[in-house]
């Protein structure tokens, strides 16, 4: 006789089984020419295949293969596993509301999507010279779920792409040039000038107000600990001195490029060319102050800058950035939403 329990314990089986033949799935391959003479050539092609048997919704990650900004995408190598310098951009960006605008690409099973990358936009090859290079996209990807939360899902390796280079080995990229007394605006509208204006004002007001409370709190608070981690003397120093370059800064005299046009990105900028901010669709829609502000975005893009420190995007969002502060303080440090989280102090911690 069939048992109560057998029963459970078939259907329980059943579950499983369906729930493992409609687990997301995704393939990569890696495509381009074998040889260029300059750097300027170097474009490849990013195929992303839903190997899944459902439809999936994939962030268009500004990090990733989906995205056609130059950030650091790709691990590439030579022969001696010397690497080329990363000159790309750094990126403001919050998967959760990239995910609430619909900022990303649907596949259904078995269909791809085709991405070109040039790489060298983002790279720059002088230093490891001429020669073979290894070329491999990050494959981590994030996929929102039908209750508009986000969670990552690793693309299978179809392939990677190796590219011989010589000739010209960088990209020659025009600087922002000296900054004058007041803001540079770039297809900016009159009301995206207005917007910034305020933004501007809001980022010096956190940018002095984070300087002072650090130099007025030299030992663990809550505040410190929770965007930073467990509290050390050479740490806190860290801090310190990248609040005391950003505070130097006069934001009302940057340059603002509003031509931007990936909704998903707040912002981004080229680390070596100070004072430059490139404004993107999600800053629009941020408040002027509080969480992912468009005053707490300037003090996030700000810390990118390697004059002020260099920070880099090793974490997004609040809850990612808590998590990074108790795992990996190290790492909390050189984080610029950290950084921006705890400029914005919301919800206000002591």
């Amino acid at each position: 006789m069939f048992s109560f329990a057998m029963r459970n314990a078939l259907i329980a089986l059943t579950t499983l089984a369906v729930a493992a033949s409609a687990a997301s799935s995704l393939s990569l391959e890696i495509a381009g020419p074998d040889q260029v003479q300059t750097v300027e050539s170097l474009n490849v092609m990013a195929t992303i295949t839903n190997t899944g048997d459902e439809a999936i919704k994939i962030l268009n990650d500004p990090r990733g293969p989906l995205s056609k900004l130059p950030t650091d995408t790709f691990t590439i190598t030579d022969s001696t596993g010397a690497k080329p310098a990363f000159t790309g951009i750094k990126v403001k960006y919050v998967p959760k509301t990239a995910a609430s605008i619909g900022a990303y690409t649907t596949l259904s099973p078995g269909e791809s999507i085709k991405v070109s990358h040039n790489l060298g936009e983002a790279y720059n090859f002088t230093a490891p010279g001429a020669g073979a290079y290894d070329i491999q996209a990050n494959n981590l990807f994030y996929i929102v779920k039908p209750d508009n939360s986000v969670s990552p899902i690793y693309a299978d390796h179809a392939s990677s792409h190796r590219a011989h280079i010589s000739g010209k080995l960088a990209v020659t990229r025009p600087g922002a040039g000296a900054l004058s007394k007041r803001a540079s605006y770039t297809g900016c509208s009159s009301s995206q000038q207005s917007a910034l204006v305020s933004a501007a004002s809001a980022a010096q007001s956190y940018a002095a107000s984070s300087l002072s409370y650090l130099k007025s709190h030299t030992s663990a608070t809550t505040r410190y600990t929770t965007w930073f981690g467990t509290y050390t003397a050479a740490r806190y120093s860290t801090v310190l001195s990248q609040y005391t370059k950003i505070n130097s800064n006069t934001f009302s005299s940057f340059t603002f490029d509003c031509t931007c046009t990936d909704s998903g990105t707040y912002a981004y900028v080229y680390p070596d060319t100070f004072g430059h901010v490139y404004l993107c669709g999600a800053f629009w829609s941020a408040p002027t102050t509080g969480t992912d502000s468009k005053g707490g975005t300037i003090i996030h893009e700000s810390s990118h800058f390697t004059s002020n420190g260099g920070t880099d995007d090793n974490a997004y969002g609040q809850s990612a950035c808590k998590s990074l502060a108790k795992s990996n303080p190290d790492s909390a440090v050189d984080n610029a939403d950290s950084h921006e989280y705890f400029s914005e102090n919301n919800p206000s911690l002591a």
